[in-house]
C-alpha cells in the first residue's frame, strides 16, 4: 500500500517558535494543516497514489483551541473539513502518557482532549475506528482497516 504522509503542522510550529501557540494563532495552524493536506492530495494524484495519511486533522486544532482557550470558534470549519476523510483512526489513551516536547501538556490535558475528540467523533457522521493496545497491535489493526477501506 503506497501513499503520502502529511505531518502535524503543530509540531513544526512549536519547533520553529519554541513554544505552544497562542489563541490568536490557532486559525493559522488550522489553515496551514489544511494547505499541507491539500498539497499532499494534489501530489498523490500526480504520483498515482490512492492514499494520503494525515498525522492530525484540523478538527484537533479546534479541539485544542476549545480545551486550552475555551474558544469553540474553529469547530464549524473543522467539522466541515473532517468530512473529507475516508477514515479516522482514533488512538485510545490506554498506554502511559509520555512527555513530547512542547506540544504535550500532561496526562490531565490528554484526558480532556481525548474526551473532547470522543464527543466530536461519536455523532456517527464520520467513519471512525478506535484503536488500542500495544504499538504492534495498533499498527496491525490500522493496516487491516486501511486495506479494508481501499477495497
Amino acid at each position: 500500500m503506497g501513499g503520502l504522509w502529511v505531518p502535524e503542522y503543530l509540531r513544526t510550529f512549536t519547533d520553529a517558535h519554541r513554544r505552544t501557540p497562542r489563541q490568536d494563532e490557532q486559525a493559522h495552524i488550522l489553515q496551514k494543516q489544511l494547505r499541507l493536506e491539500e498539497d499532499a492530495l494534489q501530489l498523490a494524484r500526480q504520483q498515482g497514489h490512492t492514499v494520503v495519511f494525515c498525522d492530525t486533522a484540523p478538527l484537533l486544532t479546534a479541539v485544542y483551541s476549545d480545551c486550552v482557550f475555551a474558544d469553540a470558534s474553529l469547530y464549524p470549519q473543522a467539522r466541515s473539513l473532517h468530512a473529507r476523510y475516508a477514515l479516522t483512526l482514533f488512538l485510545q489513551p490506554d498506554i502511559p502518557w509520555q512527555a513530547d516536547g512542547l506540544q504535550r501538556d500532561g496526562a490531565a490535558m490528554r484526558a480532556a482532549v481525548h474526551a473532547a475528540i470522543e464527543r466530536e467523533l461519536t455523532d456517527g457522521t464520520w467513519p471512525v475506528l478506535r484503536i488500542a493496545g500495544t504499538a504492534g497491535q495498533r499498527l496491525a489493526v490500522a493496516g487491516e482497516a486501511i486495506t479494508h477501506a481501499l477495497r
